[in-house]
């Protein structure tokens, strides 16, 4: 009997485990994979998994080895703090950089120290002929702040500002940029380093985000190209127009490789053979979400070509084959993010975008491609039920084969809800595609509360994306239906589509909102009385500007960053490049663009009635403080049930690990207070 007893206590617990649901800590428990490099023979990929420490507010990032025939992983690096590769050699020696240091591991060896760089090395990159490395760092250019100014007051703290950009970001401008070296290198000894942009008030890589993609050398070791927007002050702040420049190292000249072309260049790689050079390329100066295109420029004829000018789509990211005949890249399409082909012809001007091809398909999202082997591509993947693995993709079928499985004890063990493409009818009769993701045991005889999730950006794709905050699979898996529209704005759909959104915030793509809402609420397992809508960024004003035209449909609101006050917004904003073709002008023009009167939040002020949670992070200066704070004021006067969440040391996302356990643990409270029964 006691046999028994035991036994079916176990099976009980088994079952308990099958039936697990997410939680906000067991999503921060998942480890997060991340590809590096295929190995130059391309029997191994190197990756990267980082798993968050809660108790120390951070996270352990370590590289790792597998085959791409599938296998067991070798854990190459347990040092704590992150690695990331730098170079793999044929004999498969992995050179990494760990904090700021380049080390060196063989195939089969102990890990050692092979610099010790006084402030150490950012982006490095060793010369095709390994006689030479470059890297990054910060070089002060200009004296903005009162010590330098006044070295007599060392103990003053203050800012002086002529010009803009005096902040971006999350960060005060205080004279300090980014800026390219190069030295010579043997073994670990670098020699005396040259700044190749000595004395110049520009960033490369870009800042905040820019990368080692930003600077590469060319493939005879003579030259270096870096991506940069050599503007300063309103010129930086109202332009996207980054260039690629090359630098001569035998002469110390530098050349502008793009002029002429007025929006964002980005991203130069060459081809293996050093043929031909790519990179992706946006024509339109102030608008960050142009269509990207492929670029290719041709050395031999000194020629170049926009291989996707007739491809309705953006471009994301791109690779080159091994032997320079095709090139692979990543683009959204219809709610998700695939792998596409280019066949290079021998005459590039003969090229056409019918020859595009794709290469992955599936409800799933491609989000890298880490390299080629053989006929396969290494690739990671997600989608909104799980987070990103490494799969090898062979690029004759499209099948797809998962390499790694870092957090397959965690899935193993986890109740998911399914996730369901959903078409709408838009109020202007066009389709409307949504995805709907529904609780892990779904009863469509039940009713359940409902939550419109509107996405940020504005111009950022809606595909089967998996976020450690706004994780819809977490949502769902505390009860809520979720329906996520792709509305207006978003790529995937072509570039009409894309543009409608610029100049239109508060119009269509606020009923393209309401009208797959609305649609998916004829649903009978849908509650009409418990329904929400939350949303960041574009997303926190869509929020603001439902919290007044929403006519009732809504009992909750939750809004993060959200633009409250176009005015104000304008004021305080400091990529106003974004501002200006997003809201077509500034508010004092004396015909004012529609977005500060019928699309501005404020100026529905008076018809709020709803409870609404607005969250507002301190280090937030895309979306200043002022427009949270303005909105939760609104709320608190006008009687509303109200809260808000001040994240003081967070920017325009939620970084630290604690700090985003708070705000899932207040997003389900606020919820839990206002919607269920």
């Amino acid at each position: 009997m006691k046999k028994i007893l035991i036994l079916a206590g176990v099976f009980a617990v088994s079952m308990a485990h099958a039936q697990q649901r997410m939680t906000p800590e067991l999503l921060w428990k998942l480890g997060r994979v991340s590809a590096e490099a295929v190995t130059p023979d391309g029997k191994s990929v190197i990756y990267g998994v980082s798993f968050v420490n809660m108790e120390e507010n951070g996270s352990e990032r370590n590289l790792f080895r597998m085959p791409v025939a599938g296998g067991q992983p070798t854990q190459l690096t347990t040092s704590k703090g992150g690695e990331s590769v730098v170079h793999i050699d044929k004999n498969g020696t992995v050179i990494y950089l760990h904090k700021g240091q380049l080390w060196q591991l063989p195939a089969n060896g102990e890990a050692k120290q092979l610099t010790n760089v006084e402030g150490g090395l950012s982006n490095p990159r060793f010369s095709p002929n390994g006689k030479r490395i470059l890297f990054t760092r910060e070089v002060e250019v200009k004296k903005m702040h009162s010590t330098d100014i006044y070295p007599e007051l060392k103990k003053s703290n203050a800012y002086v500002y002529d010009d803009l950009n005096y902040r971006h970001w999350d960060t005060w401008e205080d004279g300090k940029f980014q800026h390219v070296f190069f030295a010579s290198y043997d073994n670990g000894k670098i020699g005396t380093a040259t700044d190749i942009m000595p004395n110049e008030p520009f960033d490369s890589p870009q800042m905040p985000f820019g990368g080692h993609e930003d600077v590469i050398w060319s493939p005879d070791s003579k030259s270096i190209l870096y991506v940069s927007k050599k503007k300063f002050g309103k010129e930086y702040a109202v332009s996207t127009n980054t260039e690629l420049y090359r630098y001569d190292i035998a002469t110390g000249k530098t050349t502008n490789f793009t002029e002429g072309n007025n929006g964002y260049d980005t991203a130069p790689a060459y081809s293996e053979d050093g043929s031909k050079l790519a990179w992706l390329s946006m024509d339109e100066d102030g608008n960050e979400a142009d269509q990207n295109d492929l670029m290719v420029y041709d050395q031999k004829s000194g020629q170049k070509y926009n291989l996707t000018k007739d491809w309705d789509e953006t471009i994301n990211s791109f690779t080159w084959s091994k032997d320079g005949s095709k090139i692979w890249f990543i683009a959204a399409s219809k709610g998700t993010q695939h792998v596409y082909e280019i066949a290079l012809p021998k005459s590039l001007n003969k090229f056409s975008a019918k020859s595009i091809k794709q290469v992955s398909r599936g409800q799933f999202d491609v989000n890298g491609i880490a390299g080629q082997s053989g006929n396969s591509l290494v690739v990671a993947r997600n989608d909104m039920n799980h987070a990103s693995e490494l799969y090898r993709l062979d690029l004759k079928s499209g099948n797809m084969t998962q390499l790694t499985s870092v957090n397959k004890n965690v899935y193993d063990k986890l109740e998911m809800g399914k996730v369901e493409p959903r078409i709408t009818k838009a109020s202007d009769g066009k389709d409307l595609f949504s995805w709907v993701v529904y609780p892990p045991d779904f009863d469509p005889n039940k009713k359940y509360p409902t939550l419109l999730y509107c996405q940020g950006g504005p111009q950022s794709a809606l595909t089967q994306f998996y976020s450690y905050r706004w994780n819809l699979q977490l949502m769902a898996a505390q009860g809520y239906i979720v329906i996520a529209p792709n509305r207006r704005g978003m790529p995937g759909y072509g570039d009409e589509w894309n543009r409608q959104i610029s100049g239109d915030w508060g119009g269509q793509p606020i009923r393209d909102y309401l009208s797959a809402f609305d649609d998916l609420a004829k649903e009978k397992y849908v509650d009409k009385d418990r329904s929400g809508a939350v949303g960041a960024s574009y997303g926190g004003y869509s929020i603001f500007m439902l919290a007044g035209v929403h006519e009732n449909r809504f009992k909750t609101f939750i809004s993060h960053d959200g633009l409250f006050d176009m005015r104000s917004w304008y004021g305080t904003t400091e990529e106003l490049f974004f501002a200006n073709n997003e809201l077509k002008g500034p508010y004092w023009d004396t015909k004012a663009p529609e977005a500060y009167k019928q699309f501005n939040p404020i100026e529905y002020a008076n018809k709020w009635n709803t409870p609404i949670l607005i969250v507002q992070g301190g280090q937030d200066f895309r979306v200043g403080i002022e427009q949270g704070l303005q909105a939760f004021q609104l709320a608190q006067l006008k009687g509303l049930k109200s809260r808000l969440l001040y994240l003081p040391d967070e920017n325009h996302w939620v970084l630290q690990p604690q700090n985003a356990l708070v705000w899932q643990h207040e997003f389900f409270k606020w919820l839990d207070e206002t919607l269920k029964k």
